[in-house]
Protein backbone atom coordinates (compact mmCIF):
# COMPACT_ATOMS: atom_id res chain seq x y z
CA UNK A 1 0.00 0.00 0.00
CA UNK A 2 2.82 2.58 0.67
CA UNK A 3 4.39 1.72 -2.32
CA UNK A 4 1.15 2.25 -4.02
CA UNK A 5 1.12 6.10 -2.07
CA UNK A 6 4.35 6.64 -3.09
CA UNK A 7 4.43 5.93 -7.06
CA UNK A 8 0.97 7.92 -7.09
CA UNK A 9 2.62 11.25 -5.22
CA UNK A 10 5.79 10.56 -7.82
CA UNK A 11 3.34 10.53 -10.43
CA UNK A 12 1.33 13.65 -9.41
CA UNK A 13 4.58 16.02 -8.71
CA UNK A 14 5.53 14.88 -12.47
CA UNK A 15 2.71 15.85 -14.13
CA UNK A 16 2.72 19.65 -12.08
CA UNK A 17 6.75 19.30 -13.42
CA UNK A 18 5.89 18.57 -17.11
CA UNK A 19 3.15 21.29 -16.99
CA UNK A 20 5.58 23.83 -15.47
CA UNK A 21 8.14 22.88 -18.16
CA UNK A 22 5.74 23.29 -21.20
CA UNK A 23 4.73 26.51 -19.82
CA UNK A 24 8.46 27.79 -20.20
CA UNK A 25 8.56 26.05 -23.86
CA UNK A 26 6.45 28.91 -24.22
CA UNK A 27 7.70 31.95 -22.38
CA UNK A 28 11.71 31.43 -22.18
CA UNK A 29 14.22 30.43 -24.38
CA UNK A 30 14.37 26.89 -24.45
CA UNK A 31 17.82 26.07 -24.99
CA UNK A 32 20.76 24.80 -22.56
CA UNK A 33 23.60 26.91 -21.76
CA UNK A 34 26.77 26.13 -19.65
CA UNK A 35 27.75 28.97 -17.54
CA UNK A 36 31.18 28.47 -15.77
CA UNK A 37 30.63 24.93 -13.87
CA UNK A 38 26.70 24.45 -14.77
CA UNK A 39 24.45 23.98 -17.29
CA UNK A 40 21.53 26.43 -17.39
CA UNK A 41 17.69 26.77 -18.43
CA UNK A 42 16.19 30.28 -18.62
CA UNK A 43 18.64 31.18 -16.48
CA UNK A 44 18.51 28.84 -13.76
CA UNK A 45 20.85 25.61 -13.17
CA UNK A 46 19.77 22.44 -15.41
CA UNK A 47 20.26 18.61 -14.54
CA UNK A 48 20.49 16.16 -16.57
CA UNK A 49 18.93 13.56 -14.95
CA UNK A 50 18.39 10.99 -17.80
CA UNK A 51 19.39 8.05 -19.39
CA UNK A 52 20.72 6.29 -22.58
CA UNK A 53 18.54 4.69 -25.47
CA UNK A 54 21.03 4.05 -28.35
CA UNK A 55 18.66 2.22 -30.10
CA UNK A 56 15.87 5.05 -30.85
CA UNK A 57 16.39 5.79 -34.20
CA UNK A 58 16.41 2.48 -35.26
CA UNK A 59 13.35 1.88 -34.06
CA UNK A 60 11.44 4.82 -34.92
CA UNK A 61 12.32 3.70 -38.83
CA UNK A 62 10.01 1.50 -38.50
CA UNK A 63 6.86 3.03 -37.83
CA UNK A 64 4.87 -0.03 -36.16
CA UNK A 65 7.58 0.08 -33.28
CA UNK A 66 7.13 3.93 -32.78
CA UNK A 67 4.96 3.31 -29.89
CA UNK A 68 7.91 1.63 -28.01
CA UNK A 69 9.92 4.55 -28.78
CA UNK A 70 6.65 7.13 -27.51
CA UNK A 71 6.14 4.45 -23.99
CA UNK A 72 10.07 5.12 -23.60
CA UNK A 73 9.68 8.93 -23.67
CA UNK A 74 6.44 8.52 -21.62
CA UNK A 75 7.71 6.58 -18.79
CA UNK A 76 11.14 8.60 -18.65
CA UNK A 77 9.18 11.70 -17.89
CA UNK A 78 6.71 10.40 -15.65
CA UNK A 79 9.99 9.60 -13.65
CA UNK A 80 11.16 12.86 -13.62
CA UNK A 81 14.17 11.78 -16.54
CA UNK A 82 15.15 14.90 -18.52
CA UNK A 83 17.73 14.16 -20.95
CA UNK A 84 18.18 11.10 -23.56
CA UNK A 85 21.45 10.15 -25.15
CA UNK A 86 21.28 8.47 -27.97
CA UNK A 87 22.81 7.76 -31.67
CA UNK A 88 22.22 9.65 -34.75
CA UNK A 89 24.69 7.93 -36.68
CA UNK A 90 24.15 3.95 -38.50
CA UNK A 91 27.41 3.80 -40.58
CA UNK A 92 26.75 0.81 -43.50
CA UNK A 93 25.57 -2.80 -42.45
CA UNK A 94 21.84 -3.65 -42.00
CA UNK A 95 19.33 -0.93 -41.98
CA UNK A 96 21.85 1.99 -41.78
CA UNK A 97 21.13 5.84 -41.83
CA UNK A 98 24.13 6.61 -44.15
CA UNK A 99 24.65 3.43 -46.08
CA UNK A 100 27.64 5.17 -48.61
CA UNK A 101 29.70 8.29 -47.98
CA UNK A 102 27.49 10.84 -48.33
CA UNK A 103 24.46 8.56 -49.23
CA UNK A 104 21.44 8.30 -46.73
CA UNK A 105 18.25 6.36 -46.32
CA UNK A 106 15.15 8.75 -45.65
CA UNK A 107 13.06 6.32 -43.62
CA UNK A 108 16.05 6.63 -40.94
CA UNK A 109 16.27 9.85 -41.25
CA UNK A 110 12.64 10.13 -40.87
CA UNK A 111 12.67 7.95 -37.98
CA UNK A 112 15.26 10.44 -35.86
CA UNK A 113 12.87 13.18 -36.96
CA UNK A 114 10.04 11.41 -34.83
CA UNK A 115 12.81 10.79 -31.79
CA UNK A 116 13.28 14.35 -31.97
CA UNK A 117 9.28 15.38 -32.20
CA UNK A 118 8.63 12.77 -29.50
CA UNK A 119 11.74 13.83 -26.36
CA UNK A 120 9.95 17.78 -27.76
CA UNK A 121 6.29 16.48 -27.02
CA UNK A 122 7.74 15.02 -23.64
CA UNK A 123 10.25 17.76 -22.97
CA UNK A 124 12.89 15.71 -22.96
CA UNK A 125 16.35 17.05 -23.97
CA UNK A 126 18.50 14.93 -26.67
CA UNK A 127 22.54 14.32 -27.08
CA UNK A 128 23.13 12.99 -30.23
CA UNK A 129 26.04 11.12 -31.03
CA UNK A 130 27.39 11.71 -34.23
CA UNK A 131 29.74 8.18 -34.67
CA UNK A 132 31.19 5.26 -32.38
CA UNK A 133 34.26 4.49 -31.72
CA UNK A 134 33.51 0.43 -32.05
CA UNK A 135 32.03 -1.63 -35.19
CA UNK A 136 28.10 -1.72 -33.95
CA UNK A 137 26.43 0.83 -36.30
CA UNK A 138 29.37 0.85 -38.56
CA UNK A 139 31.72 3.02 -36.05
CA UNK A 140 35.32 3.82 -37.45
CA UNK A 141 35.93 1.20 -39.31
CA UNK A 142 33.27 1.29 -41.67
CA UNK A 143 34.56 4.73 -42.48
CA UNK A 144 38.11 3.49 -43.16
CA UNK A 145 36.61 0.71 -45.11
CA UNK A 146 34.87 3.54 -47.24
CA UNK A 147 38.00 5.06 -47.56
CA UNK A 148 40.16 1.84 -48.98
CA UNK A 149 37.31 1.54 -51.19
CA UNK A 150 38.14 4.76 -52.81
CA UNK A 151 42.00 3.79 -53.10
CA UNK A 152 43.46 4.77 -50.01
CA UNK A 153 46.13 2.62 -48.42
CA UNK A 154 45.05 2.52 -44.54
CA UNK A 155 46.57 0.10 -42.16
CA UNK A 156 44.28 0.29 -39.04
CA UNK A 157 41.16 1.98 -37.83
CA UNK A 158 42.55 4.42 -36.02
CA UNK A 159 43.49 6.25 -39.53
CA UNK A 160 39.86 7.27 -38.80
CA UNK A 161 41.49 10.22 -37.01
CA UNK A 162 44.04 11.54 -39.67
CA UNK A 163 43.26 10.20 -42.91
CA UNK A 164 42.15 13.41 -45.19
CA UNK A 165 39.55 11.66 -47.32
CA UNK A 166 37.93 10.05 -44.06
CA UNK A 167 37.76 13.26 -42.29
CA UNK A 168 36.29 14.32 -44.86
CA UNK A 169 33.36 11.84 -44.91
CA UNK A 170 32.47 12.20 -41.38
CA UNK A 171 32.62 16.04 -41.69
CA UNK A 172 29.45 15.61 -44.18
CA UNK A 173 28.20 13.54 -41.83
CA UNK A 174 27.95 16.54 -39.61
CA UNK A 175 26.81 18.92 -41.90
CA UNK A 176 24.25 16.15 -43.01
CA UNK A 177 22.70 15.88 -39.87
CA UNK A 178 22.86 19.72 -38.34
CA UNK A 179 21.55 20.80 -41.92
CA UNK A 180 18.94 18.34 -41.55
CA UNK A 181 15.15 19.33 -41.65
CA UNK A 182 13.06 17.62 -39.84
CA UNK A 183 9.80 17.04 -41.30
CA UNK A 184 7.29 16.46 -38.52
CA UNK A 185 8.57 19.66 -36.03
CA UNK A 186 9.33 21.97 -39.24
CA UNK A 187 12.67 22.71 -37.31
CA UNK A 188 16.21 21.97 -38.79
CA UNK A 189 18.09 20.55 -35.89
CA UNK A 190 20.76 23.21 -35.49
CA UNK A 191 17.85 25.11 -34.34
CA UNK A 192 15.68 22.74 -31.97
CA UNK A 193 16.21 23.66 -28.76
CA UNK A 194 14.48 19.88 -28.67
CA UNK A 195 18.66 19.08 -28.73
CA UNK A 196 20.73 19.81 -25.81
CA UNK A 197 24.30 18.96 -27.53
CA UNK A 198 26.17 17.23 -30.14
CA UNK A 199 28.57 14.31 -29.11
CA UNK A 200 31.29 13.89 -31.86
CA UNK A 201 31.71 10.07 -30.89
CA UNK A 202 30.68 7.76 -28.94
CA UNK A 203 33.90 6.64 -26.33
CA UNK A 204 36.54 7.55 -28.80
CA UNK A 205 40.02 5.70 -28.49
CA UNK A 206 43.29 5.77 -30.41
CA UNK A 207 45.24 2.94 -29.03
CA UNK A 208 47.46 3.64 -31.74
CA UNK A 209 48.89 6.77 -30.15
CA UNK A 210 48.96 6.53 -26.19
CA UNK A 211 50.29 10.17 -26.03
CA UNK A 212 47.21 11.35 -26.76
CA UNK A 213 48.45 13.45 -29.55
CA UNK A 214 46.20 12.26 -31.98
CA UNK A 215 42.81 12.05 -30.36
CA UNK A 216 43.36 15.58 -29.20
CA UNK A 217 44.52 17.06 -33.01
CA UNK A 218 41.22 15.12 -34.19
CA UNK A 219 39.06 16.97 -31.63
CA UNK A 220 39.92 20.32 -32.02
CA UNK A 221 39.64 20.08 -35.40
CA UNK A 222 36.01 18.32 -35.41
CA UNK A 223 34.78 21.00 -32.47
CA UNK A 224 35.70 23.61 -34.61
CA UNK A 225 33.92 21.98 -37.64
CA UNK A 226 30.55 21.83 -35.62
CA UNK A 227 30.92 25.28 -34.22
CA UNK A 228 31.75 26.67 -37.77
CA UNK A 229 27.84 25.06 -38.05
CA UNK A 230 25.82 25.34 -35.36
CA UNK A 231 27.21 27.41 -32.58
CA UNK A 232 23.93 28.04 -30.53
CA UNK A 233 24.03 24.04 -29.38
CA UNK A 234 26.70 22.66 -27.01
CA UNK A 235 28.98 20.34 -27.92
CA UNK A 236 30.98 17.45 -26.31
CA UNK A 237 33.43 15.13 -27.24
CA UNK A 238 32.01 11.84 -25.76
CA UNK A 239 35.22 10.65 -24.08
CA UNK A 240 35.25 8.34 -20.98
CA UNK A 241 37.45 9.98 -18.71
CA UNK A 242 40.92 8.54 -18.70
CA UNK A 243 43.49 10.47 -17.20
CA UNK A 244 46.62 11.36 -19.35
CA UNK A 245 49.96 12.74 -20.32
CA UNK A 246 48.93 16.32 -19.00
CA UNK A 247 48.23 14.99 -15.81
CA UNK A 248 50.47 12.32 -14.79
CA UNK A 249 49.57 12.28 -11.32
CA UNK A 250 46.20 10.92 -12.11
CA UNK A 251 46.53 8.57 -14.46
CA UNK A 252 47.13 5.88 -11.36
CA UNK A 253 43.30 6.22 -11.06
CA UNK A 254 42.49 5.24 -14.63
CA UNK A 255 41.50 1.54 -14.95
CA UNK A 256 44.29 -0.54 -16.60
CA UNK A 257 44.60 -0.45 -20.43
CA UNK A 258 45.56 2.31 -22.96
CA UNK A 259 42.54 4.33 -24.76
CA UNK A 260 44.67 7.55 -26.04
CA UNK A 261 42.78 9.89 -24.91
CA UNK A 262 43.14 12.77 -22.15
CA UNK A 263 40.68 13.86 -19.58
CA UNK A 264 41.99 17.05 -19.05
CA UNK A 265 43.81 18.06 -22.53
CA UNK A 266 40.66 16.63 -24.33
CA UNK A 267 37.96 18.46 -22.52
CA UNK A 268 40.29 21.88 -22.30
CA UNK A 269 39.47 22.51 -26.26
CA UNK A 270 37.65 25.74 -26.19
CA UNK A 271 34.65 24.64 -28.62
CA UNK A 272 34.23 21.30 -26.19
CA UNK A 273 31.57 23.00 -23.81
CA UNK A 274 31.26 20.36 -21.12
CA UNK A 275 33.42 17.10 -19.51
CA UNK A 276 31.85 13.86 -19.38
CA UNK A 277 33.05 10.57 -17.84
CA UNK A 278 31.62 7.26 -17.81
CA UNK A 279 32.10 4.17 -15.59
CA UNK A 280 31.73 0.59 -15.71
CA UNK A 281 33.67 -0.64 -12.47
CA UNK A 282 32.29 -4.18 -13.35
CA UNK A 283 33.74 -4.10 -16.53
CA UNK A 284 37.20 -2.35 -15.70
CA UNK A 285 37.46 -3.89 -12.85
CA UNK A 286 35.59 -7.20 -13.33
CA UNK A 287 38.12 -9.46 -11.21
CA UNK A 288 37.18 -7.35 -8.13
CA UNK A 289 34.32 -7.53 -5.39
CA UNK A 290 31.38 -5.42 -5.57
CA UNK A 291 33.01 -3.07 -2.38
CA UNK A 292 36.25 -2.49 -4.40
CA UNK A 293 34.25 -1.42 -7.35
CA UNK A 294 31.92 1.28 -5.99
CA UNK A 295 35.56 2.06 -3.95
CA UNK A 296 36.94 2.52 -7.36
CA UNK A 297 33.60 4.46 -8.45
CA UNK A 298 33.42 7.21 -5.44
CA UNK A 299 37.39 8.23 -6.41
CA UNK A 300 36.43 8.16 -9.58
CA UNK A 301 34.05 10.48 -9.46
CA UNK A 302 35.20 12.50 -6.76
CA UNK A 303 38.54 13.13 -9.04
CA UNK A 304 36.75 14.11 -12.13
CA UNK A 305 33.82 16.72 -9.83
CA UNK A 306 36.75 18.37 -8.71
CA UNK A 307 38.87 18.54 -11.67
CA UNK A 308 35.83 19.79 -13.87
CA UNK A 309 35.59 22.51 -11.44
CA UNK A 310 39.41 23.62 -10.29
CA UNK A 311 41.16 23.07 -13.84
CA UNK A 312 38.66 22.41 -16.18
CA UNK A 313 36.43 25.26 -15.19
CA UNK A 314 33.57 23.52 -17.03
CA UNK A 315 30.09 21.63 -16.10
CA UNK A 316 30.55 17.58 -15.91
CA UNK A 317 28.06 14.65 -17.16
CA UNK A 318 28.29 11.69 -16.17
CA UNK A 319 26.75 10.45 -19.72
CA UNK A 320 27.44 6.10 -18.82
CA UNK A 321 27.17 4.34 -15.85
CA UNK A 322 25.30 1.05 -15.04
CA UNK A 323 25.59 -2.27 -13.47
CA UNK A 324 25.04 -5.74 -15.18
CA UNK A 325 22.83 -8.34 -14.16
CA UNK A 326 25.18 -10.69 -15.99
CA UNK A 327 27.66 -10.05 -13.69
CA UNK A 328 28.06 -12.99 -10.83
CA UNK A 329 26.13 -12.82 -8.02
CA UNK A 330 24.31 -9.83 -9.06
CA UNK A 331 21.05 -8.72 -7.12
CA UNK A 332 18.88 -5.51 -7.95
CA UNK A 333 20.30 -4.28 -4.40
CA UNK A 334 23.94 -4.53 -6.15
CA UNK A 335 22.82 -2.32 -9.00
CA UNK A 336 20.98 0.08 -6.99
CA UNK A 337 23.61 0.77 -4.83
CA UNK A 338 25.92 1.61 -7.56
CA UNK A 339 23.12 4.18 -8.84
CA UNK A 340 22.80 5.06 -5.48
CA UNK A 341 26.47 6.28 -5.61
CA UNK A 342 26.62 8.01 -8.73
CA UNK A 343 23.35 9.71 -7.83
CA UNK A 344 24.76 10.73 -4.51
CA UNK A 345 27.83 12.54 -5.91
CA UNK A 346 25.69 14.70 -8.33
CA UNK A 347 23.47 15.14 -5.37
CA UNK A 348 26.15 16.51 -2.93
CA UNK A 349 27.40 18.35 -5.80
CA UNK A 350 24.76 19.98 -7.22
CA UNK A 351 23.48 20.70 -3.31
CA UNK A 352 26.78 23.53 -3.55
CA UNK A 353 26.72 24.84 -6.62
CA UNK A 354 29.48 22.15 -8.25
CA UNK A 355 30.38 20.80 -11.79
CA UNK A 356 28.19 17.53 -11.73
CA UNK A 357 25.45 18.41 -13.40
CA UNK A 358 24.03 14.82 -13.69
CA UNK A 359 23.66 11.35 -14.67
CA UNK A 360 22.88 9.05 -17.76
CA UNK A 361 22.24 5.65 -16.80
CA UNK A 362 22.99 2.77 -19.24
CA UNK A 363 20.14 1.44 -20.88
CA UNK A 364 16.80 2.35 -20.84
CA UNK A 365 14.27 0.26 -22.50
CA UNK A 366 11.02 -0.66 -23.15
CA UNK A 367 8.52 -3.64 -22.23
CA UNK A 368 8.55 -6.26 -25.83
CA UNK A 369 12.36 -5.56 -26.42
CA UNK A 370 14.07 -8.66 -25.33
CA UNK A 371 16.70 -8.74 -27.90
CA UNK A 372 17.81 -5.17 -27.29
CA UNK A 373 19.09 -6.94 -23.76
CA UNK A 374 22.32 -6.33 -22.83
CA UNK A 375 22.44 -7.23 -19.46
CA UNK A 376 22.51 -3.31 -17.85
CA UNK A 377 19.08 -2.93 -19.10
CA UNK A 378 16.26 -0.79 -17.04
CA UNK A 379 12.85 -1.35 -17.43
CA UNK A 380 10.97 1.11 -15.59
CA UNK A 381 7.31 -0.94 -15.04
CA UNK A 382 9.58 -3.78 -13.95
CA UNK A 383 12.54 -2.43 -11.72
CA UNK A 384 10.75 -0.86 -9.19
CA UNK A 385 13.85 -0.84 -6.25
CA UNK A 386 16.07 1.11 -9.57
CA UNK A 387 12.94 3.56 -10.60
CA UNK A 388 12.25 4.41 -7.28
CA UNK A 389 15.65 5.11 -6.94
CA UNK A 390 15.26 7.04 -10.36
CA UNK A 391 12.48 9.36 -9.13
CA UNK A 392 14.04 10.43 -5.84
CA UNK A 393 16.35 11.72 -7.48
CA UNK A 394 14.87 13.75 -10.20
CA UNK A 395 12.70 15.17 -7.10
CA UNK A 396 15.62 16.38 -4.66
CA UNK A 397 17.29 17.92 -7.94
CA UNK A 398 14.28 19.36 -9.02
CA UNK A 399 13.90 20.73 -5.50
CA UNK A 400 17.80 22.57 -5.73
CA UNK A 401 16.37 23.94 -9.15
CA UNK A 402 13.94 25.50 -7.57
CA UNK A 403 15.38 27.02 -4.49
CA UNK A 404 18.10 28.49 -6.65
CA UNK A 405 15.27 29.85 -9.31
CA UNK A 406 13.34 31.62 -6.63
CA UNK A 407 16.80 33.01 -4.75
CA UNK A 408 17.09 34.64 -8.03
Amino acid sequence: MKQHLVAMLNIIFFLFFFLQQKWIVVNGDMFIRSKGIQFMLNGSPFYANGFNAYWLMYMASDPSQRPKVSATFRQARSHGLTVARTWAFSDGGYRPLQYAPGSYNEQMFQGLDFVIAEARRYGIKLILSLANNYESFGGKKQYVNWARNKGQYLNSDDDFFTNFLVKGFYKNHIRTVLNRYNHITGVVYKNDPTIMAWELMNEPRCTSDPSGRTIQTWITEMAFYVKSIDRIHLLEAGIEGFYGQSTPQRTHLNPHFNSGTDFIANNRIPAIDFATVHSYPDQWLYSSNDQSQLYFLSNWLDAHIQDAENVLHKPLLIAEFGKSRKDPGFSPYQRDMLFNTVYSKIYASAKRGGAASGGLFWQLLAQGMDSFRDGYDVILEENSSTANLIAEQARRLYEIRKIVSRAR
